[in-house]
């Protein structure tokens, strides 16, 4: 196992390990909204377009964490994946990001 810093563990955190950027949670419950509605109405004929709706929701989530929220390649790259299944499942996903997004909210400023 690779020794790793004890001060690169506490700054990390919590918010940081487990939490989304704001954004990024917002806009993949929007999407998962609008992808259940559509789904619905179309009496779940629609439910092959959220597969690939939540790759690119997966590739935008990975943009987003690695430039705004200061994940590094493997921790933004697990974020997405987790962001691009939970889109791609036709079932709201609101219960499960909305404290992912808060605890984003929380997390220590890089000084």
């Amino acid at each position: 196992m690779p020794v790793t810093n004890t001060h690169d563990i506490a700054a990390r955190g919590f918010a940081q390990r487990f939490g989304v950027h704001p954004a990024v949670a917002f806009l993949t419950i929007a999407v998962d909204l609008m992808m259940n509605f559509g789904t619905a109405v179309t009496w779940g004929a629609l439910w092959i377009a959220t597969i690939p709706v939540g790759l690119i929701l997966g590739g935008i989530a990975y943009m987003a964490q690695k430039k705004w929220y200061g994940d590094d390649h493997e921790s933004a790259l697990i974020k997405a994946l987790i962001v691009a299944l939970l889109t791609a499942i036709p079932a709201p996903v609101s219960p499960l990001l909305i404290p992912s997004g808060i605890a984003g909210l929380f997390r220590r400023k890089k000084g």
